[in-house]
């Protein structure tokens, strides 16, 4: 009977103990590809997503497993589904809807730049008369409101001595926008390289583009985590981040640009897309995760701008906002202190990274 006991006692010990439990990573993307494909191009999250570099990461750990999940709603979209805990880490967000969710009381950290110096286009219908940024005063436009391309746009109009006011602005996401102005719903869209391919075909125009503009013009996205799982999972957040890094390092080097342009093919754009968006200009140029003086001036800037544009009520914080001791500590492990350039606030390079002396595979 004793024993019969001692069998039942340590029989409810076993049943009541704790059963490991699994953990998720989930990771959201601001956007998807064509016809709303899970995929994302132009940047170095899309290329560790391909590559699968975050799920690599954790082989050794059984118990965590790594879910994506792409916005067609973009950064939007993706702060409602942090607001709703439904995500820990927001990979490519751009500066404003990242601004927006900061400044409304969505507790995240940046960790790295996702991408900094995104060229934006201009695009007409083939037959507008339209020819320079100056002549859209009066004209309807179209522009994903409440994303990184707002405030990148006004800062093309600014700059061309134009206001939002003096625009017919309709909100309309990406894949929106292409079909209205190819139907001529609107004159014209600002966007990014998904217009150089209907160019190509002949079926709209580019008349103005940030590369050869101002170089503090252009969007940025960065890599954030939410509080909650950064202080969870120091551990986890860390080797996250090293997962990115060695993403930006594979596709910042010239060796790899093919292998990066079909890579982001997958998301329904032509390699030769990429080909004419990357003309003349080193993919490690937008590709880097380093957090530098541009970086950080830039997204100042930008908290300044949605404060004075109405689109945030209260003062975000940048330098309590970025915590960059995971990316730090990532350049050590994997040896890429020096790998990337650097850039002051005003956009030119300070110190000339390793990556610059990478060649181009021959074919």
């Amino acid at each position: 009977m004793k024993f019969l006991h001692i069998a039942a006692l340590l029989g409810g010990l076993l049943a009541a103990a704790p059963v490991s439990a699994e953990t998720l990573i989930r990771v959201g993307y601001p956007g998807t590809g064509i016809d709303d494909r899970p995929f994302a191009y132009g940047d170095y999250i899309a290329v560790g997503h391909v590559k699968q570099l975050v799920e690599d990461e954790f082989k050794d750990v059984p118990d965590v497993k790594v879910t994506w999940t792409f916005f067609r709603g973009a950064g939007p979209a993706l702060n409602e589904s942090l607001a709703a805990g439904q995500l820990d880490f927001a990979a490519g967000l751009g500066d404003l809807p990242s601004i927006v969710g900061r400044s409304r009381g969505l507790q995240t950290r940046y960790l790295a730049s996702a991408g900094s110096h995104d060229a934006l286009y201009l695009a007409v219908p083939t037959n507008s008369e339209l020819k320079t940024v100056e002549a859209l005063k009066g004209h309807k436009v179209a522009q994903f409101r409440g994303t990184n391309l707002q405030i990148a746009t006004d800062r093309v109009l600014e700059a061309h001595g134009l206001t939002e006011k003096d625009i017919r602005f309709v909100s309309l996401d990406s894949n929106a926008a292409t079909a209205a102005l190819v139907s001529g719903n609107v004159e014209a869209s600002f966007g990014g390289s998904e217009y150089l391919d209907l160019a190509k075909r002949g079926v709209v125009k580019i008349i103005y583009s940030t590369k050869n503009d101002d170089p503090t013009l252009g969007r940025n996205s960065g890599l954030l985590v939410t509080t909650d799982f950064e202080q969870a999972h120091p551990d986890y957040t860390a080797r996250v981040v090293r997962a990115f890094v060695r993403a930006s390092r594979f596709a910042s080097d010239e060796a790899n640009r093919q292998a990066v342009f079909e890579i982001w093919s997958k998301a329904g754009l032509p390699v030769e897309s990429f080909e004419a968006d990357f003309k003349d200009e080193r993919l490690s140029h937008r590709l880097s995760p380093i957090v530098d003086a541009f970086i950080v001036s830039r997204y100042k800037d930008q908290v300044a701008r949605a404060k004075a544009y109405g689109l945030i009520k209260k003062d975000v914080d940048v330098d309590g906002w970025f915590e960059t001791k995971y990316l730090e500590q990532a350049l050590v492990d994997l040896k890429l202190e020096n790998f990337w350039s650097t850039f002051d606030a005003k956009g030119q390079k300070v110190t000339e990274g390793e990556v610059e002396h990478t060649k181009a595979a021959s074919n």
